[in-house]
């Protein structure tokens, strides 16, 4: 079985039985094709620990950050893992191979006052006049990803292919398949939901993407606006309030939506359900928020944090 062979057989493994996502089998493909060019195409599977850990070690010298070399070794670890459960090799190569420790990094956050900026900015140029309805359609469809983006901290992944359903109904919760297909309820924010149908009504009116499926079409391939669309189009809205691009992405407000959660009294197990989490690990990555208002609480409260 050749090495292609392989790597095919294994991305049809994680899409059919753990239901993963197109980007997740794009990244893993990536990793593994660029670990066979390493290896030797044809012999990627038949590798031994001493090549892999070689390749690991050139990841650092190519000047791959930790995360990006632990990803890359757990994608190692499951292909070879796969390989091992499928009786294609009699032993996993990766099996004691760690990978670097990761520095824990906090995330990048805007404030109350930056996110309403952007979302005013939006507002005001959804309201403005337009050379064209194609135009007006544009700055709606930035405003109301931006209200739907803030009120649910979506990953911009399911945020962008959110079907047209979400706007007709008149609902505070909607539903979201996330990462593995796994389900969840999201509330939607009053404000978010109506422009979603503003946005729909106005979609209708113009007669722009009359059978589209989606709540944010677009004429690419996936049938919606992507998320490098997306992205562009927020660090120009960025640009135009005099922020730093540098500091906006649609990630950031999904920390933004999780931190200001968080800064006015949210659950930490709450904020894990909204973001789609998995294990309340990845969500305690906000802890430094928790800190924060513990910090604040006590020394407003306590009779001795008066005292000079």
């Amino acid at each position: 079985m050749t090495s292609d062979f392989q790597i095919e057989a294994f991305l049809e493994m994680l899409a059919a039985e753990r239901g993963a996502a197109q980007n997740t089998l794009d990244s893993y493909r990536r990793d593994l094709e660029d670990f066979a060019a390493f290896v030797a195409p044809a012999k990627a599977g038949a590798a031994e620990k001493e090549q892999i850990s070689a390749y690991l070690r050139g990841l650092a010298v190519r000047g791959f950050a930790e995360t990006s070399q632990a990803r890359r070794l757990s994608a190692l670890k499951q292909f070879f893992k796969f390989l091992y459960g499928d009786n294609i090799r009699p032993d996993d190569p990766t099996r004691t191979l760690t990978a670097p420790k990761k520095r824990q990094s906090l995330p990048k956050v805007l404030s109350h006052d930056e996110v309403d900026r952007l979302i005013g900015a939006a507002q005001d140029e959804a309201a403005a006049e337009h050379k064209s309805p194609a135009a007006a359609l544009r700055a709606h469809r930035i405003y109301t990803l931006l209200e739907v983006l803030y009120a649910t901290g979506l990953r911009v992944s399911e945020l962008v292919a959110l079907p047209v359903s979400a706007a007709l109904r008149d609902q505070r919760l909607i539903e979201i398949a996330g990462k593995g297909g796994k389900e969840r309820l999201v509330p939607l924010s009053p404000t978010a939901q109506r422009a979603m149908r503003d946005y729909v009504s106005l979609r209708k009116k113009s007669g722009a993407f009359a059978n589209s499926p989606w709540l944010f079409p677009s004429h690419g391939a996936s049938g919606h606006v992507t998320r490098q669309a997306f992205a562009r189009d927020l660090k120009d809205l960025a640009v135009s309030i005099g922020l730093d691009p540098a500091k906006v992405s649609p990630h950031v407000l999904r920390h933004a939506f999780a931190s200001h959660l968080l800064q006015n009294g949210a659950d930490l197990r709450v904020v894990q359900q909204l973001l789609g989490h998995a294990d309340i690990s990845t969500t305690q990555i906000y802890t430094h928020v928790l800190d924060e208002r513990l910090t604040a609480l006590v020394e407003r409260a306590h009779p001795l944090a008066k005292r000079s």
